[in-house]
């Protein structure tokens, strides 16, 4: 019964997060359009540049904790919140408090950071992997590229 107050107070507080989240990505939207009006010299066209990326990460992050957030109260509501993604163990409650949209525990969270995330993952940024791919080489494949042991 304490997990499951618990995990009541956390969802709680994830809908509060949720709802903060949303209302500053929509103020720092609007601003972002009224600030960028294209007055001034090209100190001020370099400065409104530099902002403007700025804010273009800021918004990337914030959005990006917002789906996770999204995604642990969808879990919360099905029911299948707090458990890790990995090894389907029952995430600690003192974990989800420090961070309450975690996929995983501890232990797994570990071995992700120290060896990498599963190169089996669904949720593979496919885009970023062929914008790299597209500067590390501008070339076509040929045979005598590939290493054949």
């Amino acid at each position: 019964m304490a997990r499951k107050d618990a995990l009541l107070r956390l969802h709680d507080r994830l809908i509060r997060k949720r709802d903060a989240l949303r209302q500053k990505l929509e103020e720092d939207t609007s601003l972002s359009v009224q600030a960028h009006s294209g007055t001034g010299d090209i100190g001020d066209a370099a400065n409104d540049g530099a902002q403007r990326e700025l804010d273009s990460q800021l918004v990337s992050l914030e959005s990006r904790e917002l789906a996770q957030i999204e995604r642990a109260i969808k879990l919360i509501r099905e029911g299948r919140y707090g458990i890790c993604d990995a090894c389907e163990s029952r995430i600690p409650v003192v974990r989800l408090k420090a961070l309450p949209f975690t996929p995983l525990c501890v232990n797994c969270q570990r071995r992700q950071e120290e060896f990498g995330p599963d190169p089996f993952d669904s949720d593979a940024d496919w885009e970023t992997a062929c914008e790299h791919e597209g500067r590390i080489n501008d070339r076509e494949l040929t045979l005598g590229d590939i290493d054949i042991h």
